[in-house]
């Protein structure tokens, strides 16, 4: 049986969901759950686990506690919204992961009282929209979609036992839907009375559109086909094709869409953001430091950033002084140099200052700007940051950091090689001319002592 929710105005934001779930074809009972909450501007998917309708008792239970935190503290995300007492991102993701957590500790008592529900947990995952930002909040394996400028990008990370076997080379991409793990979870709200929760915030733009997805859909998604998709149907019709195309294509499971559309805008703020976000990702992406990193990746790493500008002639970082940051230009043009004597030029997409993230010695070259730029600065404590806690980013990262540093060595070595050849061919040509010299020498006519006898 398919339910349908049909496209409602957000209040003060042009948002517009489309939502559906479906039986399948092979379940006699649905035990996924969705939430839309129009006025909070919330958008939740559960998958629900456990016999005699226990799943369908966790995933209704979690939605219906997340909704009910972060409605009791509405305030908070007002204030976040309107700039006012203080309010951080982070405050904001902290709710969030305080909400599923209360859901996990709900579900896991009630569990703890009822015999038949015992183990009982579900999958979530979670989005909330907050004037120009997006906040997710994730456990499990259902998915969060971005579709952006014609590219869908993945913004979150299964926790599952397939997507372990994947990471770590045992499994390709390919064989998983066929594998015995496929409905294995390593993380669920509620079979424990604690969880550990993804989160992670982001810019959203005019035009942004958001798939949440159950196991139930995106296991039946095959590699390249949403972008043409969601590219080419509009968000209400392409929530009924992706129903269909999963009961198509067997409908082994329970199967849920929440597509979420943010309106176009064309207004002055709302083309700078869409240019400046753009340009951040772009930079990121060309950098060999963070070439190895996904689109959800990159958008942590741009979390860690904030922006700077320097007006022409002025310094940016100073030889001899202690430093913390590394500096990504981003427009312009720099300039490295040892008092007036230039090193480098640098422009977009170049970095420096980048030793200052693993060592705490002073600067051994000046930075000025050469025109008005622009520069993402990116401080040591916020890389160690994300290096203790997101263990593949910082792998990455790190090895990534390594090649920037050996390629350096070499050139260095290169160019230390080239100047001892230098040396040693400049002191042959003197040993040549000596030579000549002493070849082309006029020898003094032998002295004749005249004796008398």
């Amino acid at each position: 049986m398919l339910l349908w929710y049909p496209s409602l105005p957000m209040q003060r934001d042009s948002i517009h969901f489309f939502a559906a779930t479906d039986v399948g074809r092979q379940r006699d009972h649905n035990e996924d759950n969705f939430l839309v909450d129009k006025k909070l501007n919330l958008f939740i998917v559960a998958d629900g686990m456990g016999g005699h309708a226990a799943g369908e008792v966790a995933s209704g239970l979690a939605v219906r506690t997340v909704r009910d935190v972060v409605a009791k503290n509405r305030d908070l995300i007002q204030d976040f919204r309107s700039g006012e007492k203080g309010v951080t991102r982070r405050d904001v993701l902290n709710l969030l992961e305080h909400a599923v957590q209360a859901a996990c500790a709900a579900i896991h008592d009630v569990a703890e009282k009822d015999p038949e529900k015992r183990g009982m947990g579900t999958t979530l995952s979670c989005l909330l929209v907050v004037g120009s930002r997006g906040f997710i909040a994730h456990v499990g394996d259902c998915r969060i979609y971005l579709y952006r400028q014609a590219m869908v990008h993945q913004l979150t990370e299964d926790h599952s036992l397939i997507n372990e076997l994947i990471k770590r080379g045992k499994l390709k991409k390919e064989e998983a839907y066929d594998s015995p793990y496929k409905n294995a979870v390593t993380r669920a709200v509620g079979v424990y009375a604690s969880v550990e929760v993804d989160t992670i915030d982001f810019d959203v733009l005019a035009g942004d559109e958001f798939l949440l997805a159950s196991d139930g859909l995106h296991g039946y998604l095959r590699e390249g086909e949403l972008p043409t998709m969601l590219a080419q149907i509009e968000p209400k019709a392409a929530s009924e094709t992706l129903i269909k195309l999963a009961n198509d294509r067997g409908g082994k499971d329970n199967i849920t869409t929440v597509i979420v559309k943010l309106e176009e805008s064309e207004g002055e703020l709302s083309e700078k953001l869409k240019s400046e976000v753009n340009l951040k990702i772009e930079v990121l992406q060309k950098m060999p430091l963070f070439r190895y990193l996904s689109y959800k990746e990159l958008v942590r790493v741009m979390n860690l950033t904030d922006v700077v500008e320097r007006a022409g002639g002025e310094a940016i970082i100073r030889e001899g002084e202690q430093g913390e940051e590394m500096y990504v230009v981003l427009s312009g043009r720099v300039r490295v140099h040892k008092g007036d004597a230039d090193i480098a030029s640098l422009e977009m997409g170049e970095h420096f200052g980048e030793m200052a993230l693993v060592d705490q010695t002073p600067r051994s070259a000046s930075v000025s700007a050469v025109s008005d730029s622009k520069l993402l600065k990116v401080g040591r404590k916020d890389f160690f940051s994300i290096i203790r806690n997101e263990h593949d980013l910082a792998v990455k990262l790190l090895w990534s950091f390594l090649q920037v540093l050996t390629e350096r060595l070499r050139a260095s070595t290169r160019e230390l090689g080239e100047a001892r050849e230098a040396l040693r061919m400049e002191d042959l040509t003197h040993e040549i001319f000596a030579e000549f010299d002493d070849a082309y020498s006029v020898e003094e006519e032998p002295r004749v002592e005249k004796t008398i006898t």
